[in-house]
């Protein structure tokens, strides 16, 4: 009996250390994923920048892709940032009525939009939209040779494919934004009469007194990076697509999360710049 309590003790512990065992096998399989895939991403960067300091730019792509990438998502940002405008006013209404603010209404909305809701969720709407496209765009060319017969051809085909659509996503990013924030404080209007009387004059003069250069600068800036990051993501998952068809819905999917999440992190980053810098 003894023995047989010892050998049932010894299988217990042996499942345990080989189930100890492979977690950490998987833990550390996860992260050397996680930094060859970083510095791939790095290494891409800089090829990047080498390729688009050069002469002779696709200029011709690069309009297309910014129409593709502004004009083609104007319309969903703009109804996203209406309702959102209207919807934070409603919201917002009741508290400050209840605290006797109720006069500080177009200025609290004003500056929550312009300095973080607005940004950030044009952000996040161009990567699910624009991020997924270019992801799912490049990788089907991938897994179809399209890009290796660009290169056989003699055609440079990350100066035509890559660095158009990076350098559109960079500057039209900011260009949605800054319609976006008026889109949005226009629903702010709207929201702020739905059960008040406030008039066109009295709550432009409130908005545009309440915002200052640490409000709108520090806001369209980090946009140029939110751009930055979506088109290259979108362009490196594409780009780098494997799998066949597969690899194509992954490219697509990853894609959009990774691009989520480098917004959020480099939305961080910028408010801890600005509040060092004193612009909060």
């Amino acid at each position: 009996m003894i023995v047989t309590s010892q050998k049932k003790a010894g299988n217990i512990f042996g499942q345990l250390s080989i189930e100890r065992i492979m977690k950490d096998h998987s833990f550390f399989i996860s992260s050397t994923r996680f930094f060859n895939e970083a510095g791939e991403i790095a290494r891409f960067t800089g090829r990047f920048f080498k390729e688009g300091s050069k002469r002779n730019q696709e200029f011709e792509e690069f309009i297309r892709q910014c129409f593709w990438v502004g004009y083609r998502s104007l319309p969903l940002v703009g109804i996203t940032a209406f309702i959102m405008g209207l919807v934070l006013t409603i919201q917002s209404r009741p508290t400050l009525v209840e605290f006797g603010a109720e006069s500080l209404l177009p200025s609290m909305v004003a500056v929550s939009l312009i300095r973080e809701i607005s940004p950030v969720i044009t952000g996040l709407i161009c990567a699910g939209k624009i991020a997924s496209g270019m992801g799912a765009e490049l990788g089907s060319m991938r897994v179809t040779e399209q890009i290796d017969a660009m290169e056989v051809s003699g055609t440079n085909p990350f100066k035509y494919l890559v660095i158009t659509r990076i350098a559109a996503t960079t500057l039209m990013l900011p260009v949605l934004s800054s319609l976006a924030n008026a889109i949005s404080l226009y629903g702010g209007y709207l929201g702020v009469n739905i059960r008040g009387q406030v008039s066109w004059d009295l709550y432009w003069t409130q908005v545009f007194n309440s915002l200052s250069f640490g409000d709108v600068v520090p806001a369209l800036i980090k946009t140029f990076f939110f751009g930055f990051a979506i088109g290259l993501i979108g362009c490196f998952k594409g780009y780098n697509s494997k799998k066949g068809t597969e690899g194509v819905g992954r490219s697509a999917n990853s894609a959009v999360v990774v691009a989520s999440l480098l917004i959020f992190i480099i939305d961080l980053v910028a408010v801890q710049i600005s509040d060092l810098l004193g612009l909060t």
